[in-house]
């Protein structure tokens, strides 16, 4: 099963919500299998930001950091197929069209999860389902990804 992870996931392993939260995201992107991981190049650029604002890194180190996430997971790319996805999200959904790209590239990517605390758990759109990977207890798709 694929999984594609949404930024606060990354967010806070690069320890921007304290450290009790990037040792909880630290230890789920660690239990998780490391061939099924997919990032949407969405989330790469809202890292980013996430990182100079929140984060007060550097743009260097920022890019940094982003550079490292793209060498341990492949990114799904927003191609021209997403956008029709992303914006019937918007429109069908009432997600905002940057979110509508993340969920519409990971099915585009062929994933079955996006880990997420910020879309609302449980939504399933094509083939793709929304969960708190931070929830307890923990959505069963990810119990099972996880063989907890």
């Amino acid at each position: 099963m694929r999984v594609a992870l949404d930024t606060n996931v990354l967010a806070y392993a690069q320890g921007v919500n304290g450290d009790a939260m990037k040792k909880a995201a630290l230890a789920l992107i660690g239990a998780l299998p490391a061939n099924a991981v997919v990032l949407p190049a969405q989330i790469i650029g809202e890292l980013f930001q996430v990182l100079l604002r929140k984060g007060q890194l550097t743009p260097p180190q920022a890019r940094a950091a982003i550079f490292v996430w793209c060498n341990v997971f492949p990114v799904a790319e927003t191609s021209h197929a997403v956008l029709p996805g992303a914006a019937e999200l918007a429109v069908s959904y009432r997600l905002s069209f940057w979110d509508g790209i993340i969920l519409a590239s990971a099915a585009e990517a062929g994933c079955r999860l996006l880990l997420s605390e910020d879309l609302h758990p449980g939504f399933t759109w094509q083939s793709v389902t929304v969960a708190n990977p931070f929830a307890i207890p923990k959505h069963p798709l990810l119990q099972n990804l996880l063989g907890t």
